[in-house]
């Protein structure tokens, strides 16, 4: 039925505003005309707006402001992500419903939710989750050993930067997880994985866009240094183009990690990056570090020069300006 009904959206949207008649839909999705106006109605019931117009047929007039599985995938372009899409109105974590799920499903399945009650970012921290954001977590599967996971956030990270540049905004990165556009945070990417020794059995990578909502709706504490992209453009963006061109820059990105050489993607996030060059320092569970981060490595972490001129690879930790 979900297939049938995927197909009936694609149709009606295609349509820009003309009637396609009950008897057209029905011999395009091979189903009755009876089961052509079930579906209507179920579709009705969701939230979507068609207008029957008697002797012409259905008119597609809006979709609901959800990021519905059936809307994503009808203007999808993709082969391995997005093609089971999991949707919530509310959870608690989409990272952590998608790691109840990741060992059983396949790779590529998407977890979305309008809102997150109780949204995670790096080590823990709260990530403020309301209506109008993207909320997503992706499971894959790569053929990789536990040591390399941590590439994925950069990848995930050109992915991101790659849908606001299409969307007419400057963004950069700031490592090891931040997407920043004027220099505030605009998206927070947190990946998690479950491994053995010597391969990786699934890595969940979630990422928290800040898209439709203005920054008041923010804690006080964190309003100051982040953005919204309506805040940043003055105006809404679909939500659905952008998920859909998320999706694809993502699995773009994701097929050449899983089949070229990092270097290049190294490269590209480097070219991108708001972090090299500025004096940082890094906060890890046992230690902090001052240094000038001048570099990636190739596992996807920092390469600091610190103040004795000794350099650095830090793996994981928070990176703060100074």
């Amino acid at each position: 039925m979900e297939n049938k009904k995927i197909e009936l959206i694609r149709l009606l949207s295609q349509a820009d505003g003309k009637p396609i008649s009950g008897e057209q839909i029905g011999r395009k999705l091979e189903i009755s005309r009876t089961m052509v106006w079930k579906y209507i109605q179920s579709l009705q019931s969701q939230g979507y707006s068609i207008i029957s117009s008697p002797g012409k047929g259905y008119i597609l007039n809006s979709v609901p402001d959800f990021l519905l599985p059936e809307l994503v995938q009808a203007g999808l372009e993709t082969d391995i992500l997005g093609k089971d899409i999991r949707h919530f109105m509310e959870l608690e974590s989409t990272n952590d419903y998608a790691k109840t799920i990741a060992k059983d499903t396949t790779e590529g399945t998407v977890v979305v939710a309008e809102v997150q009650k109780k949204g995670r970012g790096r080590r823990g921290f709260d990530w403020v989750s309301p209506h109008g954001g993207v909320w997503i977590s992706i499971v894959l599967k790569p053929s990789i050993v536990s040591a390399d996971a941590s590439r994925l956030t950069l990848v995930g990270g050109l992915a991101v930067v790659d849908s606001l540049k299409s969307i007419g905004l400057t963004p950069s990165l700031k490592w090891p997880n931040d997407v920043l556009v004027n220099g505030k945070k605009i998206c927070g990417i947190l990946t998690e994985m479950e491994a053995e020794i010597d391969r990786v059995e699934y890595i969940v990578l979630g990422m928290g866009i800040n898209l439709n909502f203005n920054t008041e709706m923010l804690p006080e504490e964190i309003r100051d240094g982040s953005t919204t992209i309506s805040d940043e453009l003055g105006t809404y963006v679909d939500r659905l183009e952008f998920v859909r061109s998320l999706l694809y820059n993502l699995e773009q990105y994701y097929v050449h990690f899983k089949t070229q050489p990092f270097e290049e993607l190294m490269e590209r996030w480097i070219d991108s990056s708001d972090t090299i060059g500025r004096k940082v320092r890094i906060v890890t569970p046992s230690k902090m570090v001052d240094g000038r981060a001048i570099g990636i490595s190739p596992s996807g972490g920092l390469l600091l020069q610190k103040n004795n001129g000794s350099t650095e690879e830090i793996l994981s930790g928070r990176c703060i300006y100074i």
